[in-house]
């Protein structure tokens, strides 16, 4: 934790900068930790709630699902706290071999026998007591990977094709790699985040476009020659065609939310998870949460994600405007990743977006998506650290050189 006896308040853009002289404590941004903390903790009301009848069927415990999010919500907070004591510089400096591991582990759980295989996927490395999830550490590798890189070659990206090219080659075959298990959800998810860091980075505007007609003529192509995709997307489209089979998913979590209404049937009270609603501790806990707490509790969640989205950015502009690039660029993909897959899913409860198997950060159940996230929390925290540091630092200069 940082002291200083300078006017940081100023740097966070407190009224109190306007001050002369003042005693603030600098240390990292409260407010985004307690909003974080805020949403785990609804999280694990959410997870209690959601799946207390399931776990009492399946395994004849109500609170199993409730005990195993709380471990690791626990475990998450003690790597973010490890984290945040963590210099970025030495992040940068592994951020090559991040992603190799990344990409090994997605190639170890494709080969036959190894991946645990769960609704026809195959994502999962069985470690006894834990199911790892590779693709979700994937998507914080790249964002580690990609900020190195574009602070390395941040002019060669910005000026040339083949500086724009280089890194998404490697994307490429990380999505391809995810494609096979198949998640198509992380696949996107890592090349929206990777395209929104290039984009803030300076790329220009018509490489996106070239890229961007390439990968939609690919997802166009992907759902056309895959059954099972484009079945998800037919059922998007008109849910009710089928209610029972290929829109069963959507049409019982839009009767979740219709049953909320404004104010909720009251904590515990929803009739969709009582085995109508599958996945309604993961990828359906906002259905959920929705009926039971409303329009106005669904809301606050939402305004809860932006909070934190626009705290993270904030905090990126901040870093780069004091030099500090790869911090800037790590807290942008962090920002982008969490608040996209956030909108994700949020957008597929309301049938916005075709399903996709993808849980909402820090709420769902799932204890690689919970650890994951947490060490994104504790390196924007970290960022917010080191920016503070090297304000105070560039104050100090200032001061000495008018003394």
């Amino acid at each position: 934790m940082l002291t200083t006896t300078h006017n940081a308040a100023a740097f966070a853009g407190h009224p109190a900068g306007n001050r002369k002289r003042s005693n603030v404590q600098a240390t990292f941004d409260h407010a985004l930790l307690m909003a974080v903390l805020i949403i785990m903790g609804l999280g694990l009301v959410m997870v209690a709630s959601a799946s207390i009848s399931i776990a009492d069927r399946q395994l004849g415990e109500p609170f199993y699902y409730l005990f195993r999010q709380g471990l690791y919500v626990v475990l998450g907070l003690g790597m973010a706290a490890v984290v945040t004591r963590i210099p970025l510089d030495v992040w940068e400096r592994i951020s090559a071999v991040l992603l190799m591991i990344g990409l090994l582990l997605l190639v170890f759980i494709l080969l036959p026998g190894v991946a645990r295989e769960i609704n026809g996927s195959t994502r999962w490395l069985s470690l006894g007591l834990f199911n790892l999830q590779p693709s979700e550490f994937m998507k914080l590798f790249v964002i580690i990977y990609l900020a190195s890189y574009l602070v390395r070659r941040g002019d060669e990206v910005r000026t040339t094709v083949w500086g724009f090219l280089k890194p998404m080659l490697v994307l490429v075959l990380a999505a391809l790699l995810l494609l096979l298990e198949p998640d198509m959800g992380a696949a996107a998810v890592i090349f929206a985040t990777a395209l929104g860091m290039m984009f803030l980075a300076g790329v220009r505007i018509w490489h996106f476009g070239v890229l961007l007609l390439l990968i939609a003529g690919s997802v166009v192509t992907l759902t056309i020659t895959s059954p099972y995709r484009m079945e998800r997307v037919t059922a998007f489209l008109n849910p009710w065609a089928d209610p029972f089979n290929s829109g069963f998913q959507l049409t019982q979590s839009l009767i979740a939310f219709g049953r909320g209404e404004w104010f909720g049937v009251g904590l515990g009270g929803s009739v969709q998870k009582l085995f109508y609603l599958p996945e309604a501790h993961t990828d359906f806990m906002f259905a959920v949460l929705a009926e039971e707490l409303g329009m106005f509790g669904a809301l606050a969640v939402v305004l809860l994600f932006v909070f934190v989205a626009v705290r993270a950015f904030r905090l990126a502009g901040q870093a780069r405007q004091l030099g500090l690039d790869f911090a800037a660029y790590t807290a942008y993909g962090i920002s982008l990743w969490l608040s996209m897959q956030a909108f994700i899913n949020i957008g597929v409860n309301t049938g916005v977006l075709p399903t996709k198997g993808l849980t909402l950060p820090l709420m769902s159940y799932g204890g690689s998506s919970m650890l994951a996230t947490c060490i994104a929390v504790g390196l924007l925290l970290r960022v917010d650290i080191e920016t503070r540091e090297a304000w105070v630092r560039s104050v100090d200069v200032k001061r000495g050189g008018g003394r």
